[in-house]
């Protein structure tokens, strides 16, 4: 990889056999150069102090810019872990250089193709991406909070660490974990027995619950094969019951219907009372009127009548001078047969007005009772 990357001399497993810091503070050096050209790292790793920074510098470098953590210890002990750890950089930086070569000769692809693009072969990368995209957001934000309980953790962690071990209490809690667990074991092992015991015990049920159930079925089967003695009862008064039941439906329609016609024809003579009640007012009214028409007709007959004009000269002298005579009453009682009144005078015209005055009342009279008759 080194070779490929563009290291200048060649690297071997045997430069590590041995604690090689030098070596290691070279390729570390290079590495970080690779990434960040700009980037200023100190080389003096002449005392332990300096190389302590140096590493400290490295690892926070590619932890800030490349998002690789590395373990300073391993890269402190400059042998074969350390290598593991350059190896961690190293690889970053060959796939890096992979896929640029792979994007320059897809580049190269494409122009020889006229800048064909076929989408259906990019799918399965496009899902790739958007995965690792989902992946590491959700990496991101487990990161930060976890980053965040950092503080408390490096305080419990120092305090732990700088706590001295006694062999006394970490037998204690040894054998407290062993005596848990063989109690767990037991639990374990009582279920076990009780499962085989609850096997067995629900095996017995079943086995009752198939009898019974057998002969339920058997018994189920004779009631249906016996026939009850008071079936043929029961069906004939059913029948009996259907017919009367149907016989009731009907009676009961006819009584609705009857009732139904009976309510229209009292609505109907209701109807017809009332019109004819109308009908006779009307008659009255108009016989009324009638008659006070002729009888308004017959007194001015009358007032025409008594009205005499007066001769100028000595007529009127001579009837003042002449003896009066009984003359009889215009309007007087005359008695007949039958004590019926007459009334009339001794002018022949008024004596036939009265009397076809009579006579049409007579004849409305007549009207009347025969409309009468007729409508009752």
């Amino acid at each position: 990889m080194m070779r490929a990357l563009g290291y200048p001399r060649l690297i071997s497993m045997e430069n590590f056999r041995t604690p090689n810091f030098t070596l290691v503070a070279e390729i570390l050096i290079w590495l970080v150069k690779r990434y960040e050209p700009q980037m200023d790292i100190p080389s003096d790793v002449d005392t332990e102090t300096d190389r302590i920074f140096f590493i400290k510098a490295v690892a926070q470098f590619m932890a800030t810019k490349a998002h690789i953590k590395v373990n300073t210890k391993r890269l402190y002990q400059a042998d074969g872990y350390a290598v593991k750890e350059m190896l961690k950089i190293t690889s970053v930086l060959y796939s890096a250089m992979k896929t640029k070569e792979m994007a320059s000769g897809d580049k190269v692809e494409e122009d020889n193709s006229k800048f064909k693009f076929d989408l259906g072969s990019k799918i399965a990368d496009l899902k790739a991406a958007r995965q690792l995209a989902s992946e590491i957001t959700s990496k991101g934000a487990s990161l930060y909070d976890l980053l965040g309980k950092e503080v408390d953790l490096r305080e419990m962690r120092t305090a732990a660490i700088s706590r001295p071990l006694e062999i006394n209490e970490t037998e204690k809690a040894l054998r407290a974990a062993i005596k848990e667990v063989l109690e767990s074991v037991d639990k374990t092992k009582d279920m076990l027995n009780n499962v085989s015991s609850d096997e067995t015990s629900l095996e017995s049920k079943m086995e009752k619950k198939k009898q019974e159930l057998e002969r339920n079925q058997k018994r189920l089967q004779t009631l249906q094969s016996v026939r009850p003695a008071f079936m043929d009862e029961y069906e004939k008064i059913e029948e009996d019951l259907q017919k009367q039941y149907e016989t009731y439906v009907e009676k009961f329609r006819n009584l609705s219907f009857l009732e139904q016609q009976l309510e229209d024809y009292h609505r109907l003579e209701q109807d017809r009372f009332e019109e004819t009640e109308n009908t006779l007012r009307m008659m009255q009214h108009k016989l009324r009127e009638e008659e006070r028409r002729l009888m308004r007709s017959g007194a001015k007959d009358e007032d025409s009548d008594m009205d005499i004009p007066e001769d100028e000269g000595s007529d009127s002298d001579m009837e003042d001078r002449r003896p009066s005579k009984p003359r009889p009453t215009r309007n007087g009682p005359m008695t007949g047969r039958g004590g019926a009144r007459l009334v009339g005078n001794m002018q022949g015209g008024d004596s036939e007005e009265v009397s076809k005055g009579v006579t049409m009342t007579m004849t409305s009279t007549n009207i009347y009772i025969y409309i009468y008759s007729l409508l009752f």
